[in-house]
Parts: structure tokens; C-alpha cells; sequence
């Protein structure tokens, strides 16, 4: 497997004069107000579309002058060979030595991808025939508990990326659900979810599916366990086994099946991941069982064109109209050149509730980095803190920082157009759609303009006099608007941040494909584990020790 040009050979983004530039650039007093009163034709130059997704990004703080310094600071690193990596299997993740392949995992069945000699893309549709198969049995109720009652929940135990992007997709695509199987989601490793689910279900009709890349996880295995705990507890009332138990109410998935079979999954209900799958690109594969079972196979298979489809776009299209790259590098521009270091999603739809997560995750976990793929030192700003929530409370959460605090912070708004198309015209919830749009749009304007968003036919209700009440704007923020949210949109929309991830990790020079960062708290955890359970002094700092001690006290 080819490396990424050696990765050495690359340009640095950082050594180019168009960083320089951006930088003096930066520098310049930079008002949303003035460069609309300046440019009335300013929304329909800085705005772009591809396929269902119209992007507004004319209330971020640039110029023509800066879009193009941006650009050719894209090219200066040579973003676009970069991006022909990725797509055709070279070793972008350096530090691990492995390919990226996520955009593999929604090529079309006749499509061509040789790593290694051998034709990978055989292998991803061999894959998604099994995800057929079993999905497929769960829903027709074909699979049988031990005491031979059909299935009537799933539970999907997993933690990260396979817990957090199953989760979200199911969530937003819950209306395209077709079956009477109820879909749930367990990941904290406290026991909390799973001790409260349980209590509601019925272990002789409850099917788990165990995803864990390694098969290691401890979060993952210790919910795995007591799930089994919980079955065999019923079943040995009923004269059922171990094996018939382990066998008719657990699916395993991960790159690791000799683990998975020492666990005892059967091997008919293993599905494998490859090391080429991060955790955080995962959903289009295997992992994304919880998904097929709850809305079909045919419209996971939506949600992977989707995403094919935004690979296209981001692999063949101009970089001045191409959605991912433009999105990146305004990251960039605001959290390296602007200092802007923090950034808030905001859906105004309820379908996506979970999507801040998951782009929490999909950001910080990728590019919260501070060395180089080369191991150096970086000494600008990368990833910035990222977080967020539906809008309309978010609203009445955090908007009163966004309006009126201290902090500069830069905001993703996104929206679906159309919903609710089968209700008559003018319907209640028609009536709270265009609310909450209208609501969307209202608060990008106040954000960006402040004060001077008000009409001088409107009442002056909160005038710069008043110090209460004044809005300062100039926080950028950036608006999607989708068509409409189906699982081919929302396939492309999450596409279009993971490029966007790329494009940002390509910029500052990082490997967005690793995360050596979560490890060392996890093998200090196992150290620590082990002096609770032994209840000696422990050898840690005098902090930990106090806490262990008291700790000790009270068990």
C-alpha cells in the first residue's frame, strides 16, 4: 500500500506566502455589517450548492481577497492530490500505517477499487449482503429468541463511533422506519442505560449486536456481559443453555473474530470491519446493522449513495464550488487565522438531535491534534472546541453567550426545507416547521449584524445606549439548508463533514485518522481499577490516592 507521496513530499500549508497573507489578513478589523452594506450581491456570490444542499456562508468574515488566499492556500499543500489518496487507498494514516477507506464503504457494487492486489469493493458488498441477510431476518421475525419467540427489540451495545453514529442516523431517519422492531442504544459503561432499558424489555425477545472494532473495549464488554448475565437468567428458568442464549441473541461485529468467537458470538453472526474502518467513519459499514434493521436495507442503501454521491462532488469538483473544501477552509480560516477557537452546531430540526454529537466526535476526535504528521510541534491553532444542540434550545440554553458574552464563536446552522409534505397546506405542524425555520434565519441575522439587524421602521427596543441589551454580532456562522432530510440527504450531509475534517487535517498537517490522545486514560484506568479492587495505598499522586482512599471508605 502506497503511502501518501512518502507524506514527506507533501508542501506544507504553513511554509506557503499564502499563510503569511492570511495571517496580515486576519489582522484587519473585520465587521459582517460593513461588508453587507458594501456588497449588495455579497449572499449570492458566497453561496453554493450540490445535490440537496444549499450552503450560505456570506456571514463569515471574508472577503473575495481572503476566499482566494484560502484557495491557494489549499493548493499550496497540494490538497488535491491529497484527496485522490484518500479516495484511492494510499496510506494517509501515517501513524498507524493504514488507508482511510471509509468513501469505499459506499462505492456502487460494479465500481473498482485494487488495494493490495485484491478488489476491496467485492469484499464491502459481501459485507452489506450479510447486513441484508440478518437485518432481514430480524424484521421478517424469521430470527427466534431461545424460547422461540420472534424478536421484538434490538439493542445495540457500543461505544464511540459505534454507538454514536448508528444513533444519530436512526434517530433522523425514524420516519422512513417500516417495522414494528424497536431499535436501542447502550454505550456508558456505568451500567446506568442499560440497568433502565432492561427493566422494560423482555430477554426472550431482545437481540443484541455487540460493535466493537477491536472487540476490547471495556465500556462495550462489560454491558456485553451483563446483557448475557440477564438472558442466561431467564433462560435457565426456561431449561435453555449457554450456547442457544449466545447464539440466538447476539450479533458481533469487528475487525477482530478470533476475540468475537472466544466471546462466543457464532460465527454465522459475525460480521467483520476492516482496520481500514476509524471508528468515527464507521455507520456505512457493518456497524450500521441498527440502521438497516429499523428503516430496511433499501434505505441504508439511500443513506450510502447519499454519501457517495457528496464523494463525488468533493473528489471531482473545483475547489471554489466544492461544498467540503469551502466548509474546511473556513474552519481554518476562523479558528488558525481568526482565533475563532470555538465552534456550535445548531439543527433546527428535532430529527437531528443527536448531530452535534456525533460531529463532536467526528471533529475533536480527528483534529484535536498538536503535532505534525511528521512530528513536529505545531504553533498555530487547529481543531476548535466544538459543540452544540437543537437549535430552538439552544436557544434558551446557551444563545445568551453566542448574543452578548465574551467569546467569539463560530456556528453551523442547519435546516431542512420541506417537512411534513403529506399534511394539508397550512397544518399545525406546517405552522411549527416554518417557526422553526423562521427562527433559524433570525438568529444567524442577529448574530451577525447584532443591533444594527433591526429595521429603522422597528421599534429601537434594544439600542446600543442600553447596555443591557446591546447586541455586538460579527459571530460568523454559516447556514446548510436541506432540500429535504431523507436518507439519501442526510448521507451527503454527513459526507460533507467528514471531507470537511480531511480538508482541515490537510491545511494544518495532521493525521485526522488516529487518536492516540484517548489511549493513556484508558491504561491508567486499568491501573487504577486494580488498587481499588486490592484496597491498598496507592502509587499515584497524592491526589489520586486521597480520592482512592475515600473511595475505599465508603464501598
Amino acid at each position: 500500500m502506497d503511502e501518501i507521496k512518502g507524506n514527506s513530499a507533501y508542501n506544507s500549508a504553513r511554509n506557503s506566502t499564502y499563510w503569511q497573507q492570511l495571517q496580515m489578513l486576519a489582522k484587519q478589523p473585520w465587521s459582517l455589517a460593513a461588508l453587507f452594506a458594501q456588497d449588495d450581491s455579497r449572499a449570492t456570490r458566497f453561496s453554493m450548492q450540490a445535490g440537496a444542499l444549499y450552503m450560505d456562508y456570506s456571514k463569515q468574515c471574508i472577503d473575495e481577497q481572503v476566499l482566494a488566499s484560502l484557495l491557494q492556500l489549499a493548493e499550496s499543500c497540494e490538497l488535491s492530490t491529497r484527496i485522490d489518496a484518500l479516495m484511492q487507498g494510499a496510506m494517509v494514516n501515517t501513524s498507524e500505517e493504514r488507508a482511510a477507506l471509509h468513501t469505499a464503504l459506499r462505492l456502487p457494487e460494479d465500481a473498482q477499487l485494487d488495494i493490495d492486489g485484491q478488489n476491496i469493493v467485492a469484499d464491502v458488498h459481501g459485507s452489506l449482503s450479510q447486513v441484508a441477510r440478518l437485518s432481514e431476518r430480524v424484521r421478517s421475525g424469521t430470527w427466534r429468541g431461545f424460547s422461540g419467540q420472534a424478536i421484538t427489540d434490538v439493542v445495540n451495545i457500543g461505544v464511540g463511533g459505534s454507538d454514536l453514529g448508528p444513533l444519530m442516523a436512526t434517530t433522523a431517519l425514524d420516519e422512513w422506519a417500516d417495522t414494528e422492531i424497536e431499535v436501542h442504544f447502550v454505550s456508558n459503561m456505568d451500567g446506568t442505560q442499560l440497568d433502565n432499558l432492561l427493566k422494560h424489555l423482555n430477554p426472550e425477545t431482545t437481540l443484541f449486536i455487540i460493535s466493537s472494532k477491536s472487540f476490547g473495549t471495556v465500556d462495550t464488554l462489560s454491558n456485553a456481559k451483563t446483557a448475557l448475565s440477564w438472558l442466561l437468567a431467564t433462560a435457565k428458568l426456561r431449561a435453555g443453555t449457554e450456547d442457544s442464549v449466545l447464539r440466538r441473541h447476539f450479533i458481533g461485529i469487528s475487525a477482530n473474530s478470533e476475540k468475537m468467537s472466544e466471546w462466543g458470538i457464532h460465527p454465522e453472526h459475525q460480521l467483520q470491519l476492516w482496520e481500514w474502518v476509524g471508528g468515527r467513519f464507521s455507520l456505512w459499514s457493518a456497524i450500521g446493522l441498527a440502521i438497516a434493521i429499523r428503516i430496511g436495507m433499501a434505505g441504508f442503501k439511500e443513506l450510502l449513495a447519499g454519501a457517495h454521491s457528496m464523494d463525488e462532488h468533493f473528489a471531482q469538483t473545483d475547489f471554489a464550488e466544492n461544498l467540503p473544501v469551502l466548509l474546511g477552509l473556513l474552519a481554518v480560516w476562523n479558528s488558525t487565522f481568526l482565533q475563532v477557537n470555538a465552534h456550535t452546531v445548531l439543527p433546527y430540526d428535532g430529527r437531528l438531535n443527536y448531530l452535534p454529537s456525533y460531529l463532536t466526535q467526528l471533529e475533536m476526535e480527528s483534529n484535536g491534534k498538536s503535532v505534525t504528521q511528521h512530528g513536529d510541534h505545531i504553533d498555530y491553532d487547529t481543531c476548535p472546541i466544538l459543540w452544540g444542540e437543537i437549535g430552538s434550545n439552544a436557544q434558551h440554553a446557551f444563545y445568551q453567550l453566542l448574543h452578548q458574552g465574551t467569546q467569539q464563536v463560530s456556528c453551523d446552522f442547519i435546516a431542512c426545507v420541506r417537512r411534513y409534505s403529506g399534511q394539508s397546506q397550512n397544518t399545525p405542524l406546517q405552522q411549527q416547521h416554518e417557526l422553526s425555520l423562521a427562527n433559524c434565519l433570525a438568529q444567524s441575522r442577529v448574530l451577525a449584524f447584532g443591533n444594527a439587524a433591526l429595521q429603522e421602521s422597528e421599534v429601537q427596543v434594544a439600542s446600543a445606549a442600553d447596555k443591557y441589551k446591546y447586541y455586538r454580532g460579527n459571530q460568523p456562522s454559516t447556514i446548510l439548508l436541506i432540500d429535504e432530510l431523507t436518507p439519501h440527504s442526510l448521507g451527503a450531509l454527513i459526507a460533507l463533514y467528514e471531507h470537511k475534517v480531511y480538508v482541515m487535517a490537510s491545511i494544518w498537517d495532521i493525521n485526522p485518522f488516529d487518536q492516540w490522545g484517548v489511549e493513556m486514560g484508558k491504561q491508567m484506568a486499568e491501573s487504577v481499577h486494580q488498587a481499588m479492587q486490592q484496597a491498598g495505598e496507592g502509587q499515584f499522586d497524592s491526589s489520586t490516592n486521597q480520592l482512592l482512599k475515600h473511595i475505599q471508605q465508603l464501598s
